[in-house]
């Protein structure tokens, strides 16, 4: 049979982490069809020869926030240029499915704008599957698949709501979840530091991950704590898995914060532990020093119980504010993230500015701010939401190298982005695989080329459950990248981010090339994954 196209010349390295060899790939109605040695002569109707450029498994970015984004930009440009050929969406507990609350589409699309963008949505979806039609019907270049989100089924019963669910409303959010998972959801994920999620019990989070286990598909977390508390807060996660006998994946893996930093290596022996206690557990990290989230996230839980306008009624209330400030600077309630003690508001950047007179502290962070307008960090926090309706990011530099290092060379942990848009986003938007494998593969031999590929193809996959992506081997899916190992890199910094990677020639989904010399074709040949 004659393929539809060949990619000659080409170094593969197939995604297992077995070592690369010289050879071809052959292409033929969106698959694979066949990988061979060396200068096999192959049978296509087009060849490309990649002069000796790696040939791998598309990317696959298991921390994504494009669940808006794709609507204005079906191609998700810095993604795609960047290797990325799926991305599962529905992350830290905000999926954009189910939502059947009345007048519930515009009060999340708010209340989340720091976090997936102010992005004007005609939102036509109740249900799971209606969202993946829509992000079909708009069209798609790379594939996405969703997790179905805590904060969402919780909105769509309780709202905003600091409270416990009784037993019929608890019934209620579990019936959504199965409804999502009927629909092709590839798992559950949580936020647990994000309102409204911030405010169920450990009881609630194991009943609604219960849900899983018919399915076999994973829980996603952004824990607790990634600081004070994060071990309380993995032995909630970790034993949430043992009892219900579901898959784990950890989101966004870190050590955050003076009080944790340097023990990477402890963490890594829990998640050891964990697998030795029969919990499949799994990881991902993003190579970089500093997290990323929306600001309104330095608010205690109780700012956000009612809802977005509520929120911003009350940060112009002087007594909620004094409040929120003594919450904040003493610690006052147990178990809350507290990013802002924990980080310290001189290692909090402000992004996406968009008024006067705040666009030019575009960057700065908040500390340098409230130094310059005369005022407490926290009345620079509030003003800056009022006047910003929400929609301002953080960048929280927070992280040791050493630690990333560390998580890195852990073979359970694969690379995502965690990668938010806007006009001034973190860099790990448009860097994070080329950043990899040009620093820490090439630069630092921290990784071998094929560990590197490895977690950021069979392993997500495997954790994902994509069954057809991840690895080269006849009938699985075409969706490849082709890089140069002497010069592959991403000059993406935190002061200028919006660039795109180097030495990354061509990105196919599909069979079809969405990425060729590099630059976008414009094409959309992805699909909305349903397992």
């Amino acid at each position: 049979m004659t393929a539809d196209l060949a990619l000659e010349n080409a170094r593969i390295v197939d995604g297992t982490g077995a070592p690369w060899f010289r050879g071809s790939v052959a292409v033929a109605d969106g698959q694979i069809q066949r990988v061979v040695r060396d200068d096999a002569d192959l049978d296509a109707e087009s060849t490309v020869d990649v002069d000796g450029d790696v040939v791998c498994p598309g990317f696959v970015d298991t921390h994504s926030h494009s669940d808006l984004e794709l609507f204005a930009d079906a191609t998700l440009a810095p993604k795609l240029r960047q290797g990325i050929t799926t991305e599962i969406l529905g992350q830290d507990g905000f999926s954009m499915a189910p939502m059947h609350r009345e007048g519930g589409a515009e009060e999340w699309a708010q209340h989340l704008s720091g976090l997936a963008g102010d992005v004007d949505v005609d939102w036509t979806w109740g249900d799971t599957d209606a969202y993946l039609e829509a992000v079909e019907a708009n069209g798609i270049a790379s594939n996405v698949a969703t997790l179905v989100g805590h904060g969402t089924v919780r909105f769509n019963v309780l709202g905003m709501a600091d409270c416990e669910p009784t037993d019929d409303e608890l019934a209620e959010m579990a019936e959504l979840v199965d409804d999502a998972l009927d629909a092709g959801a590839v798992g559950f994920s949580t936020g647990l530091v994000y309102s409204p999620q911030v405010n169920a019990s450990t009881e609630e989070v194991q009943q609604l991950a219960a849900r899983l286990a018919p399915y076999g598909r994973p829980f996603v977390a952004h824990i607790r704590s990634e600081g004070r508390w994060i071990w309380e807060a993995l032995d909630e996660f970790v034993d949430i898995g043992a009892e219900e006998e579901i898959p784990l994946h950890l989101s966004h893996y870190k050590m955050s914060g003076t009080m944790q930093q340097g023990k990477a290596g402890r963490g890594n022996q829990l998640i050891e532990a964990a697998r030795e206690r029969g919990v499949d557990m799994a990881a991902e990290q993003y190579p970089y020093t500093a997290g990323n989230t929306l600001l309104s996230a330095v608010l205690p839980p109780w700012v956000h119980a009612e809802g977005p306008e509520a929120v911003l009624e009350t940060l112009q209330d002087e007594e909620s504010r004094e409040r929120i400030r003594k919450d904040i600077e003493q610690w006052r309630i147990d178990g809350w993230e507290n990013q802002g003690a924990r980080s310290g508001w001189e290692n909090i950047v402000v992004r996406n500015l968009d008024t006067e007179p705040w666009r030019q502290y575009e960057g700065e962070s908040v500390a340098a701010i409230a130094a310059d307008r005369d005022q407490h960090p926290v009345e620079t926090v509030c003003d800056v939401l009022v006047a910003e309706k929400l929609s301002p990011a953080m960048i929280l530099h927070t992280i040791a190298e050493s630690d990333v290092r560390e998580i890195m060379a852990n073979e359970r942990v694969g690379v995502a982005t965690d990668g938010l848009f806007g006009a001034f986003p973190h860099p790990r938007t448009y860097g994070t695989y080329p950043r990899i494998l040009g620093t820490y593969v090439r630069e630092e031999n921290h990784l071998s080329l094929e560990e590197a590929v490895r977690k950021m193809t069979s392993l997500p996959t495997r954790a994902m459950g994509l069954d057809r992506k991840g690895i080269l081997r006849p009938g699985m899916d075409a969706d490849l990248v082709v890089f140069d190992p002497a010069t592959v890199s991403s000059p993406a910094t935190f002061d200028n981010p919006r660039q795109p990677p180097k030495g990354m020639p061509h990105v196919l989904v599909d069979g079809q090339f969405v990425v060729r010399d590099g630059e976008p074709t414009g094409e959309t040949p992805g699909e909305a994954i349903r397992v």
